[in-house]
């Protein structure tokens, strides 16, 4: 794959693909491995002045292959002119509120869910030939009706009722999003596959947290109480190398789920308290939740399409919190904790 994608630079023969929200977390990660494949990438960001996105110019490569639009989700002619010349579409755009959701169509539904069908119709206008949507186990975890002994696959989408009663209006989005793209994709002959990632860690490219990191950083500092349920998590680096063999398969359908670890909270705080012992954790209950919402889930169709994570769970968490200490985030961990996002509520909530 090197010889061929650096012979592919010299002679000038690169694919062109979209990634939308290129800033975020996941989205900064696939434009870098894109890149590093020799792609020319087309990414799109709010502000293409803002600090926040000047890593996206600090990627190897970025000076030659990336090109950056300004275009908002809500916005179809910048979104238009963002997929133009390009094969292939990766739209990973999409807000993940860190607060409770006041207003859930301006802040989650309108961007998710118009925002996919905004993006959908350019990639029609423009003869994209692919379109990998990234959604979230938020669109699977939420089904209460869900056989207990059973762990969750592609079958499983969270309940959209069950979702709003909670006020969980981020779920309620990502279900109605990946609904909206996959049911797209059939009626108007678009090749639409969608990836559900679990709960994203591992380094930082851009310099700040996102919710994810935001949840981890809270088990360090601590010292509230957590109820012990299980979490599913995955290296951000796995991530971006599902999205991508998702594009190029060809054989690649439907939805796949992208969650390769899973641990209690009580052997969480345990795994990071080998190596970083002396920062102040959370407490967790010393027994499992029995009826959590968060059960087992599988990701068996991924990695029988091919995908093999390289990273363990440990290396995730050790990479994630040496990136803290870089950037100066843990100096005040001892006695000073921070804020829980909503969006795991169900970690402290009785």
């Amino acid at each position: 794959m090197a010889g061929r994608t650096e012979e592919a630079r010299r002679s000038g023969e690169r694919e062109t693909v979209c990634v939308t929200g290129a800033g975020g977390y996941i989205a900064s990660w696939l434009v870098k491995l894109l890149l590093s494949r020799g792609y020319a990438v087309h990414a799109t960001v709010r502000d293409p002045r803002d600090p926040k996105n000047a890593h996206l110019g600090q990627l190897e490569w970025a000076a030659e292959n990336l090109r950056l639009f300004k275009a908002d989700v809500l916005d179809s002619d910048a979104l238009a002119a963002a997929v133009s010349g390009c094969r292939g579409v990766f739209h990973v755009a999409c807000p993940v509120p860190t607060d409770r959701v006041l207003d859930p169509e301006s802040e989650v539904l309108a961007p998710a869910v118009q925002g996919t069908l905004n993006i959908l119709q350019a990639c029609s206008a423009n003869n994209i030939q692919k379109v990998v949507v990234v959604s979230s186990t938020a669109a699977v975890h939420f089904d209460p009706n869900w056989p207990p002994h059973r762990p969750k696959d592609e079958d499983c989408w969270s309940d959209i009722n069950f979702c709003k009663k909670n006020e969980d209006w981020y779920m309620v989005a990502k279900v109605i999003a990946e609904k909206t793209a996959l049911e797209y994709g059939e009626r108007n002959g678009l090749n639409v596959v969608t990836v559900c990632p679990t709960m994203a860690l591992g380094p930082l490219l851009r310099p700040m947290l996102n919710v994810s990191h935001e949840f981890l950083m809270y088990i360090i500092k601590g010292p509230t109480m957590m109820k012990n349920i299980p979490w599913h998590i995955v290296d951000v680096r796995d991530v971006v190398d599902a999205l991508l063999m998702v594009y190029k398969k060809e054989e690649s359908t439907g939805r796949y789920i992208c969650a390769p670890n899973c641990i209690s909270a009580k052997d969480l705080v345990n795994m990071l308290k080998r190596d970083y012992p002396n920062y102040n954790y959370v407490n967790c209950d010393n027994d499992m939740v029995l009826n959590s919402i968060v059960t087992p889930l599988m990701s068996e169709k991924l990695k029988n399409l091919g995908w093999k994570p390289m990273k363990t769970l440990e290396e995730t968490l050790l990479d994630s919190v040496e990136c803290y200490k870089k950037m100066g985030l843990l100096k005040d961990a001892e006695g000073c904790p921070c804020r829980l996002p909503h969006l795991f509520h169900m970690a402290i909530e009785k």
